[in-house]
């Protein structure tokens, strides 16, 4: 019997005939895009269920990254993590900034707090932090640092849709965050973002510069971009919301699932999260280390050879692709937690439609 690839994500998508009659209404009103109803709808639903105080969308994360980084008159260099998606570190060369790069917790595989601070020179502005995972970073720690050496801080929160600590969205830490919508993640609009701002004089000025800096037909005040999203990304993100409790129910059942499945396996580690914090199932990574009699790199080979599609999330570093190796930051004796994990790394599948006798298929291939 021939089995159905299994992915690490898949979008979850709600009933077509749910969609149409959005679609009705945005052929019915014309408006396509440029800050339509829809597009109003989402940000003020997206107020409410996450708990924040202002939400710009965009077209995806990546612009949404470029977006805050310049919204911030950032100059000089960003401290920032090699373990992350490439998009974090490329918005900040993008943005004509250095990116410095630090180390990560071995519990968490965020950027580490205590090394952030010998980084620091008298050209840093900024820190550039990854929830990881959708795993909250140290904000307090990095809260302190950044208000003791007059720098900002952006969240790049791509994986942390709904996540909270302390009953407080993640979100609400720093001086803005980033969100990614595209069609993996846990709430997605095919491609999308947002940009989490605390208050609404940043939210204008953020929504001017994503409408190429335009604020009426004949006024121009920024060096913009266009970044805005339209209105059939932004009704599929207010159908995806209706859905979203059920689906995150299920995907944190699979997380569980997993970690009982996997509890006995010796050199398979799966990473905790922060005490107090409410998860959102985004990932599902484990470091496969030397106790296993497979290195990582074999159990992803076997795995696939078992239609099973993991993924080395993230592997390799960013600060080892050419454009960033010769840094001296980029060093892998600077950054050896990082370099561990990403060769440790392995994200099994995890999707709100996974079928429960998925879990022990994954597991028994891991197993020695």
């Amino acid at each position: 019997m021939s089995l159905q690839p299994i992915y690490v994500t898949q979008p979850s998508l709600p009933p077509l005939e749910e969609y149409i009659p959005y679609l009705e209404e945005i052929w019915t009103n014309r408006v396509l895009t440029n800050d339509g109803p829809f597009h109003k709808r989402l940000e003020q639903a997206l107020v409410e269920h996450l708990g924040v105080p202002q939400v710009s969308l965009f077209n995806n994360g990546t612009i949404a990254l470029h977006v805050a980084l310049q919204a911030l008159c950032l100059t000089g260099e960003v401290i920032t993590t090699p373990f992350s998606f490439v998009a974090t570190t490329h918005a900040i060369a993008w943005s004509g900034l250095t990116p410095v790069f630090v180390d990560v917790e071995p519990g968490t595989l965020n950027i580490d707090p205590a090394r952030i601070e010998a980084a620091i020179s008298p050209r840093t502005t900024a820190i550039l932090a990854v929830h990881c995972y959708g795993t909250p970073c140290d904000v307090d720690a990095i809260a302190e640092i950044a208000r003791r050496h007059g720098l900002r801080v952006i969240y790049d929160a791509a994986h942390a849709f709904g996540v909270t600590v302390r009953g407080e969205s993640i979100l609400r830490a720093g001086d803005l965050s980033v969100l990614s919508f595209h069609a993996t993640k846990v709430f997605n609009t095919f491609e999308g973002g947002a940009i989490i701002s605390p208050n609404a004089e940043m939210k204008l000025h953020i929504d001017q510069m994503k409408n190429f800096g335009i604020v009426n037909q004949t006024t121009v005040v920024a060096t913009g971009t266009n970044g805005k999203m339209n209105e059939v990304q932004a009704a599929f993100g207010l159908l995806q919301l209706k859905h979203l409790g059920p689906a995150l129910e299920r995907r944190l059942a699979i997380d569980e699932a997993y970690r009982r499945a996997l509890a006995d396996i010796t050199g398979v580690r799966c990473l905790e999260p922060r005490p107090s914090q409410v998860s959102n199932g985004s990932y599902f990574p484990v470091l496969i280390d030397e106790r296993h009699p497979y290195t990582r790199d074999e159990v992803f080979s076997r795995l696939a050879a078992a239609g099973i599609n993991g993924r080395r999330y993230f592997y390799p570093l960013i600060s080892t692709f050419p454009m960033y190796a010769k840094l001296p930051t980029a060093d892998a004796a600077h950054l050896p937690v990082a370099t561990r994990a990403a060769e440790q790394v392995l994200c099994l599948p995890i999707y709100a439609d996974l079928p429960p006798e998925t879990v022990e298929r994954v597991a028994a291939v891991l197993r020695p």
